[in-house]
């Protein structure tokens, strides 16, 4: 355990306190972070590949084996600048910032960004020069380019991710604020192993406390001591929490401090659970003030949801038709009883609507429920049983890899639920309370947030606060990340009982 350094203070400190170092001086500079570089070098030669692919598969497709040129030039010269221009303009962007990567659809987004920007380049700078670039070409390389270079960033970020589950290529974070914000910073960065902050040391302003950290060996010490734990624990970036305690210089000071250093400097907000899509920033005065948006009930986008979700759902629905047939004998062979299991739920705005299942469970489970309560792993609302006895035998394969959940796609073609949204749960509506309630705003889904961050290993409050995240964030394009981590989840069959 590292050493827990406690400090008293009467009064709250100033900003002028926090560096002590003379004016002009500055933080030693921390050696840059090993695994950033390995990772961009990695996502440099990964979009290297794939702009040449997508290059050489336009030149294929478009002129099969011959030699052409553009005024005089080869294709394959008229290739290498685009691949230079290409990943130029991915570096422009900002697309290989360590920021950017493991979490969120901003690198996804820049990388798109830098294509388009490509493509109108070279647009125009063939229409200045008067060179004839055939369409055929670009029509196949600016798309297959595109697909290719999210392909890629979605498998490095899977490394990324996998990497950072087992504590590597982790931030060095130093978190500064008083004990209560930094506890819950902390228990944030370790909820989302993904964004790769570990928690190596605090600073408190004042007061004494002890962190609870990823590793359990962070010490806890005087702000003014910022300098020597840097050094110490070699952390390569600093967080300031929100908290009373702190003034507004801190921030600038810091940042002062640790200009030309491979440090960097972020600032929590205080504001939880807020999607990048509803925050931007609206500076005024030179303060940055944070503009949050509302969350969306109505309009043009609930309409195209559920517009979306009944298109989809009748398509999988005659996909899987055979399938479906084929597990309702089974069910009807393995056990005695109806294939299909219907029961009351509550919907949007408490509404209750019969949900359709295949059967899991011996015909007489209701009647043994109140036998097992004592066997109850979960919390809350929720009822689990690992080793649950009703379960028949082809029910647990069926739900280890959510195949009985395939008939509610009919529920979602009646526009009772949808395919993405907090699932219905078998309660009453007076079960639903205070900020629990808020499930109840939006449609229930087929799949979740929690379903593809856990399953059934999750909390009641883990998957009551990703539900509600999911309620005030919602966007066409977290649906479709959701549906591809279900894909994702169910093939491993992964957090299921």
């Amino acid at each position: 355990m590292a050493e827990v350094i406690s400090v008293h203070r009467d009064s709250p400190v100033r900003s002028d306190d926090l560096i002590p170092l003379p004016r002009g001086a500055r933080v030693s500079t921390t050696k840059a972070v090993p695994w950033r570089g390995r990772h961009t070098a990695a996502l440099v030669t990964v979009d290297a590949i794939a702009v040449i692919v997508a290059v050489i598969c336009g030149y294929v497709v478009r002129f099969g084996s011959d030699d052409v040129t553009v005024r005089g030039v080869s294709y394959w010269t008229v290739g290498a600048v685009i691949l230079a221009l290409w990943v130029g303009m991915l570096a422009a962007t900002d697309a290989y910032e360590s920021r950017h990567l493991g979490v969120g659809a901003d690198e996804y987004r820049r990388v798109a960004v830098a294509t388009c920007r490509v493509w109108g380049a070279t647009a125009i700078g063939c229409y200045v020069l008067h060179a004839q670039v055939a369409r055929g070409f670009c029509i196949v390389a600016m798309p297959l380019g595109l697909g290719l270079l999210l392909v890629g960033r979605a498998g490095a970020r899977n490394y990324l991710v996998s990497l950072r589950r087992r504590g590597k290529s982790l931030h060095r974070v130093i978190v500064i604020g008083d004990p209560h914000a930094v506890a819950e910073l902390t228990a944030q960065f370790q909820r989302e192993p993904a964004a790769g902050f570990s928690v190596v040391g605090a600073c408190l302003p004042f007061g004494e406390g002890q962190v609870r950290t990823a590793d359990d060996a962070a010490a806890v010490t005087p702000i003014a001591k910022i300098p020597a734990m840097l050094a110490r624990h070699q952390a390569d970036t600093i967080v300031v929490a929100s908290s009373a305690n702190v003034d507004a210089g801190l921030a600038r000071r810091i940042a002062w401090a640790l200009e030309g250093t491979a440090i960097d400097l972020v600032v929590a907000p205080g504001v939880e659970e807020m999607a990048g899509s509803r925050v931007s920033l609206r500076p005024v005065a030179g303060l940055p003030l944070l503009h949050l948006s509302g969350p969306v009930f109505t309009g043009w986008r609930k309409v195209a949801k559920s517009v979306v979700d009944r298109a989809l759902a009748s398509i999988l629905l005659a996909l899987t038709a055979p399938l479906l047939a084929l597990v309702a004998a089974a069910i009807r062979l393995d056990s005695p009883g109806p294939a299909l299991y219907r029961q009351k739920r509550l919907g949007k705005d408490g509404r209750e609507f019969t949900v359709w299942k295949f059967r899991t469970m011996h015909t007489d489970a209701a009647a043994r429920l109140a036998e097992l309560q004592a066997l109850n792993e979960s919390d809350g609302l929720l009822f689990k049983v690992r080793q649950d006895p009703r379960i028949t035998r082809l029910g647990r394969s069926l739900r280890r890899f959510s195949v009985d959940e395939i008939p509610q796609l009919v529920n979602v073609v009646l526009g009772e639920m949808s395919l993405v949204g907090p699932r219905p749960l078998p309660v009453q509506d007076s079960a639903f309370a205070g900020d629990v309630r808020r499930r109840l705003l939006v449609m229930p889904g087929l799949t979740g947030l929690w379903q593809v961050s856990g399953r059934s290993e999750l909390s009641w409050d883990d998957s009551v606060r990703l539900d509600l995240y999911y309620v005030e964030n919602w966007s066409i394009l977290l649906d479709f990340t959701i549906m591809v981590r279900t894909v994702r989840t169910v093939l491993t069959g992964s957090g299921a009982y």
